[in-house]
């Protein structure tokens, strides 16, 4: 067990779950979150104060290649979270992307080296894939960069990957599929929905219906970060964290109009809808990987996640976090 881990984006979704799973287990944290002048941690600012007692705070900026050497002294592992997201925002801000996804990946992969860090989890994405050219998606699947973030997430693995094959980084690849939870993002698909039926809305406003995903609880992606984490056999590899189940946009957004507001409708917004070509159609998760190195299983099925879900956003504090009436990009 390693004694000190730094997590890189910790005051996001995933990696603000991350923390308290690795408390949960006693390790020793260092969270490092982005730097603003608010002060402001994310979503570590909502724990409780006896939490954060037990958790070191670094503010700092991925992109800055000192702040990384700073947060990474005296640590043995580092699991490297901090990423731009969005994919309709990279349609905007390439060159953010860049410099965030890559150049900061890239601080965090020289900054370990120099350190000797014991252990590495590089966090991939299966938008990787692309548009699934066949199902299930196994680690093996060709790559395709449909918006500028896949393609700044590519060439973080390629060089997460190369860091291993040069340097010998203990390192692994964590690809995750689709994940949700408690204090995900405004701009995912989840949140989008359930903070327009709780405010009331009757029309959920949403772009393509058709896609289908591979849905994980949030809890279940950060016990596949831990498997992973703890597993000697999985250094140099990239391995896909999913549920091996697909379900498509509309029917997701049936399930939750009929436990919140029956009486709502869909109605279809084209500015919501991705480029054709940057659509990714279909995500569907090959585990068989992670099942055979580590024995993770998903644990929490769709139904009693969004269930999960629904009933931290009716909590009105969490709620009146996302501004549901405008579209989030």
């Amino acid at each position: 067990m390693y004694k000190k881990i730094l997590i890189t984006g910790a005051d996001g979704f995933i990696g603000s779950h991350l923390v308290e799973t690795l408390l949960a287990e006693n390790y020793n944290v260092t969270a490092f979150v982005y730097y603003n002048s608010f002060n402001s941690w994310g979503w570590l600012d909502t724990f409780p104060k006896e939490k954060l007692q037990n958790i070191e705070v670094i503010a700092g900026d991925i992109r800055d290649g000192e702040s990384v050497r700073k947060a990474v002294k005296n640590v043995n592992a580092v699991l490297h979270l901090a990423a731009l997201i969005s994919i309709p925002f990279s349609y905007n801000a390439p060159d953010l992307y860049v410099d965030t996804n890559i150049k900061g990946t890239l601080n965090v992969l020289q900054a370990c080296r120099d350190q000797a860090v014991e252990r590495v989890i590089v966090t991939s994405t299966s938008e990787v894939y692309g548009t699934a050219q066949y199902v299930p998606i196994n680690e093996q699947h060709p790559l395709q960069p449909q918006s500028p973030y896949s393609a700044t997430k590519i060439a973080a693995d390629a060089l997460a990957e190369s860091f291993y094959r040069t340097f010998n980084l203990s390192l692994t690849i964590a690809r995750p599929f689709n994940t949700y939870g408690p204090r995900q993002s405004a701009r995912a698909i989840i949140p989008t929905i359930i903070t327009q039926l709780l405010n009331g809305s009757r029309e959920i406003k949403l772009g393509s219906l058709h896609p289908t995903r591979d849905l994980s609880y949030v809890k279940d992606t950060c016990k596949g970060f831990l498997a992973l984490l703890n597993c000697r056999e999985a250094i140099g590899k990239t391995v896909n964290i999913g549920s091996g189940r697909e379900i498509s946009v509309g029917d997701l957004a049936k399930l939750m109009i009929d436990q919140i507001n029956p009486d709502a409708k869909i109605i279809h917004e084209e500015m919501r809808k991705r480029p054709d070509k940057s659509e990714v159609e279909r995500l569907l998760c090959d585990n068989s990987l992670i099942k055979q190195l580590t024995g993770w299983e998903p644990e929490v099925s769709l139904k009693e996640g969004l269930k999960l879900t629904i009933e931290w956003f009716k909590n009105k504090e969490n709620l009146n976090k996302y501004k549901w009436e405008i579209y989030n990009v």
